[in-house]
């Protein structure tokens, strides 16, 4: 099961004693899937179509608690076998009346019918936008695999509605944007702390601790590969540094040998020769008397500068 489908199964549970988060929740379901058509009697009927069979559980669910629908009164068909669409159809005028005139897609006198994508009304509370958020999640949301990237995303048919949903997030203090692909337009985020947010306003904590477990193993996976590689960039660096000096020393022995060095850098260079493997610290403890890190590297800066000086002159000839 996807991380998605795991978030809509904890959400399907999660609707909202009070009544006005139940419309809230309720107009977001609309706003995604919902639409009025005539039928061929000229009558008007709400439908709502959907591909995921939780999110149709969840609308029919709606219908009881808000409206008092049913399930005998709920027209369902099905098409398709593998790729299943499930459409809901609500026939009669009492309940077509009722849910209009609640979704605000109607005045009183029922003679004016024109479908929004929320009414503000709907979602003054803070509560009713955490469950409009929640109900637009279960018709047209997704969120990526969090093992992978972090991607959170609602797609809307129109500009201005994913804007109306980016500000609902934005209002919670989320980095909510907007992008148009293809034919539609992407409400997204990003970066997994705005993630476990929205699972919180949604109410799905169970996935949000599942979100921060991996946000946590990531976490010490990338603080793990960041030391071995800046401790493997030490170590090549060492390396480097340790496979210059002996070059140096082997040049000065070649050509002026290393008698001619002052005793201190002689000694050095010896052990250098003789131990390419060991670090500064511990060819200090080999000196008599023992030098600290800092004067055998300055020895060595020494010794490094001595070759470059006869390289010079060699060429210079």
């Amino acid at each position: 099961m996807s991380f998605s489908s795991e978030v809509k199964e904890e959400l399907e549970s999660k609707t909202d004693t009070a009544r006005h988060c139940q419309i809230a929740e309720f107009a977001a379901l609309m706003a995604f899937g919902g639409r009025i058509r005539r039928n061929s009697g000229k009558n008007m009927q709400v439908e709502f179509s959907t591909e995921n069979e939780l999110v149709s559980r969840v609308y029919q669910e709606m219908l009881l608690k808000v409206f008092g629908i049913k399930e005998q009164e709920i027209l369902l068909d099905i098409e398709g076998r593998t790729n299943r669409i499930y459409n809901i159809i609500i026939k009669k005028p009492e309940y077509v009346a009722k849910i209009l005139m609640t979704l605000k897609w109607c005045d009183e006198q029922f003679n004016h019918v024109q479908p929004v994508f929320v009414d503000a009304r709907l979602i003054q509370k803070e509560c009713c936008k955490r469950a409009f958020i929640r109900g637009a999640f279960l018709a047209a949301g997704s969120i990526s695999d969090p093992n992978k990237f972090y991607h959170y995303e609602i797609v809307c048919e129109y500009e201005e509605d994913a804007q109306i949903m980016k500000d609902m997030l934005c209002f919670f203090k989320l980095d909510a944007k907007v992008i148009g692909r293809k034919r539609s337009y992407v409400v997204y985020m990003k970066e997994g702390s705005n993630i476990t947010d929205v699972l919180n306003i949604m109410g799905a904590f169970v996935a949000q601790m599942n979100l921060y477990n991996v946000m946590i193993l990531k976490g010490m996976r990338n603080d793990v590969n960041r030391k071995v590689n800046c401790e493997t960039a030490n170590l090549n660096k060492t390396i480097e540094a340790a496979v210059k000096q002996i070059k140096d020393i082997e040049y000065i022995r070649d050509t002026i040998g290393l008698d001619e060095l002052k005793d201190n850098l002689r000694e050095v260079a010896y052990i250098r020769l003789e131990n390419p493997d060991m670090n500064l610290k511990d060819i200090g403890k080999m000196l008599e008397p023992e030098v600290g890190k800092s004067g055998v590297n300055h020895r060595l800066r020494r010794i490094s500068e001595i070759a470059e000086e006869l390289r010079a002159e060699r060429k210079d000839l």
